[in-house]
């Protein structure tokens, strides 16, 4: 169980409470930005059991929650569609548009398929020369490869029934908009180790040195989390801001050189609109010229497919770090797993699905 239990071990996790505990002087504000950390924290109570003084506030990491309304309602308007067969990853099937989601699609004829990778969805095109295939392709750095290499692969084998919604987004730009936010709170970061698999961390050094904020490359499991804080603490308190990772099992600094240049090879970067939060500068992907045969929303012409998020949703305020999921006056009323309001009550990785799932209705600190 190497790798596993060692970083699930109660002793070393009461070791790093103390440390924590011990070098902590002044109230700090870190974000983790993963949604996988989130539930980590939740399920593990890692934020009951810190120093008051430290708020773990959840950020925009998770990718279902971020994608915009309207480009829901785009993939329904595909989905809708008789010669199409729509694929996607679970967790998007759910997802509310402005009236339905995908699974309503489904038990309304449509032919809409769970698939585990995007290599399925051109797998299907070629098994279905007749029908017209669509990947809806969600994620942040961690998945894009994978999609990239579909579309390298359709390319290559001239399947002219295969396109991608892509709705991908890119870590680093949120985070400094966040930090250029008037509204920002958040003193340090723990950066998403997956995405850092990928893409490695050297690209947070200019954030980390513009905006002085620490950014602590951070692992998923509870020992991993706890040390995370511990670090971002230490820098804090000494008042330095560095990047440092905590993932080094994983993540090296340069990442995976192969996989970034097929990104760099498929799809270019741009603006993308993050949902209940607004667009963000070069924070996206979409397709080069040379690929956009592959583009769904050209090929159905659903570009003009815009809508406003509902005002009584404040996710945005929460993927932000300025709320928690239980601050929602819908939240666990009008908002449920079962009836979700919000894309962060319907993702495994959302913060109000860990909250709900977790029964954590209040700030129940345990006193040190």
């Amino acid at each position: 169980m190497k790798y596993l239990e060692e970083f699930r071990d109660p002793h070393l996790a009461q070791k790093l409470l103390s440390g924590i505990a011990t070098v902590t002087t002044k109230p700090w504000v870190i974000m983790e930005v993963c949604g996988g950390q989130t539930h980590a924290i939740i399920r593990n109570g890692i934020d009951q059991l810190l120093p008051r003084q430290i708020e773990l506030v959840h950020g925009p990491g998770c990718p279902v929650c971020v994608t915009p309304l309207e480009m829901i309602d785009r993939a329904l308007a595909i989905a809708s569609r008789e010669e199409v067969i729509f694929t996607s990853f679970g967790d998007m099937l759910r997802v509310p548009g402005s009236e339905k989601d995908l699974f309503m699609v489904k038990s309304e004829g449509g032919d809409v398929r769970m698939v585990y990778s995007p290599l399925d969805a051109v797998k299907l095109a070629r098994e279905n020369p007749n029908r017209q295939v669509v990947f809806f392709a969600v994620g942040f750095e961690t998945t894009a490869p994978l999609t990239a290499m579909a579309v390298w692969q359709a390319k290559q084998q001239g399947l002219d029934n295969f396109t991608m919604l892509v709705a991908h987004v890119l870590v680093p730009p949120a985070m400094t908009a966040l930090l250029s936010s008037s509204e920002n709170r958040v003193q340090a970061f723990l950066a998403a180790g997956h995405v850092c698999t990928v893409m490695g961390w050297e690209e947070y050094l200019p954030i980390s040195e513009r905006y002085r904020v620490p950014i602590i490359v951070t692992g998923f499991e509870p020992v991993d989390i706890l040390e995370g804080i511990f670090m971002a603490v230490q820098q804090l308190e000494q008042g330095r801001a560095e990047v440092e990772n905590q993932y080094r099992r994983v993540v090296k600094r340069e990442g995976n050189r192969p996989a970034q240049e097929l990104i760099r090879r498929v799809f270019q970067v741009g603006s993308r609109k993050w949902r209940g939060i607004g667009e963000f500068p070069q924070s996206g992907l979409s397709l080069r010229p040379e690929f956009e045969e592959y583009d769904a929303e050209k090929r159905f012409d659903t570009e003009s497919i815009n809508v406003e998020e509902p005002p009584e949703c404040i996710s945005g305020l929460i993927l932000q770090g300025l709320k928690k999921p239980h601050e929602c006056d819908q939240f666990g009323k009008r908002c449920t797993p079962q009836s979700p309001m919000g894309a962060t009550m319907v993702s495994s990785e959302g913060a109000c699905a860990a909250y709900y799932n977790y029964h954590r209705h209040q700030d129940d600190r345990v006193e040190s």
